[in-house]
C-alpha cells in the first residue's frame, strides 16, 4: 500500500470511527479490492460499503426491538405450521406478517380453541413488526390488566396510555382464559379506545365474539370494546385440531405433527 493509500485508509477509519459506523471500517478495503477487480464505478462502491453498514444497523435495531417487546419465548412466523390451519386462515396470517396492518393502524384478532398456536402465531407476527421497523410490546391479557390496574390506582392511567403510544403493536394474549373484574374489564375499554384508529392491537383468545362478555364481565362492556377492536381488524379464526392432539395422532403412526 502507498503511502497515500495508507493515509486515505487512515483517513476513512477515522471518519467510520466519527461516524459510529464500524462496518464501513471493516469493509471498506475488501470491497474496494472487489471493486477494482470487477470494474465497479464509484457510486457501485459507495452504494455497496453503505448498504453493509445499512443492513447490520438494520439487524441491530430488530434485534434490539424484539428484546424490548419482552416476547415470552422465541418463536417465529416462518416456524408456524401453516398447513394446520384454513386457507382463509393462512392467507390472513400472511398478510399480517407483512405488517401492513400496522401502518394503517387496524387490529388484528386470532381465535381458536387451546393449544392451536395462536400465542405462537401473535409472537411471529409481533417480531416480524420488529424486523419492519416497528415497536412491539407483548403481555398477557392478564399482565395488561395488572399494568393498567396499577397505573389507575397510582393516578397515572392517562400517562401510562399516552406511554403504550411509542409502541405500534400492543399484543394482549390469552382474553378469556381468566376473567376480568369489572375494573380491569373498563380499563381494558380504555385502553382500546384509546388506541382507536391510532395504533394496533392484536389479541388472542379462546372465545368467540358472542362469549366475550363472560370475561369482560358485561355485555354493555364487551360489545364496545369488540365494536373497537374490530372495526379496523383482521380476523384469524384458527379451526384446527391442538398441536398436542396432532403430536398424539402423529406419535400413534411414527410421523412428524401434521
Amino acid at each position: 500500500m502507498s503511502q497515500d493509500a495508507a493515509q486515505v485508509a487512515k483517513d476513512i477509519i477515522h471518519a467510520a470511527r466519527q461516524l459510529q459506523t464500524p462496518v464501513i471500517k471493516e469493509v471498506f478495503e475488501p470491497l474496494a479490492d472487489q471493486a477494482r477487480g470487477e470494474g465497479w464505478t464509484h457510486e457501485e462502491y459507495l452504494a455497496a460499503v453503505l448498504e453493509r453498514q445499512a443492513g447490520v444497523r438494520a439487524s441491530n435495531s430488530a434485534r434490539a426491538r424484539i428484546a424490548s417487546a419482552r416476547f415470552p419465548a422465541i418463536k417465529t412466523f416462518d416456524e408456524f405450521d401453516m398447513h394446520a390451519i384454513g386457507a382463509k386462515a393462512r392467507d390472513i396470517a400472511g398478510h399480517l406478517a407483512t405488517s401492513s396492518f400496522i401502518h394503517k393502524a387496524d387490529n388484528a384478532i386470532l381465535l381458536g380453541p387451546p393449544g392451536v398456536g395462536k400465542t405462537h402465531l401473535a409472537i411471529g407476527i409481533g417480531r416480524e413488526a420488529c424486523h419492519h421497523g416497528f415497536r412491539a410490546v407483548f403481555d398477557s391479557a392478564m399482565g395488561w390488566a395488572h399494568r393498567l390496574g396499577q397505573a389507575h390506582t397510582l393516578g397515572r392511567l392517562e400517562a401510562e396510555l399516552k406511554r403504550l403510544d411509542r409502541y405500534r403493536l400492543l399484543i394482549v394474549d390469552e382474553l378469556g382464559y381468566l376473567p376480568f373484574d369489572p375494573q380491569a374489564a373498563a380499563l381494558f375499554f380504555q385502553l382500546v379506545a384509546h388506541r382507536y384508529e391510532n395504533a394496533s392491537i392484536m389479541v388472542t383468545s379462546n372465545l368467540a365474539f358472542a362469549r366475550w362478555g363472560e370475561t369482560l364481565g358485561d355485555e354493555a362492556v364487551a360489545a364496545a370494546t369488540i365494536d373497537r377492536l374490530v372495526h379496523h381488524a383482521h380476523v384469524v379464526t384458527i379451526d384446527a385440531d391442538s398441536y398436542r392432539t396432532r403430536a398424539h395422532r402423529a406419535a400413534k403412526k411414527g410421523t412428524k405433527p401434521s
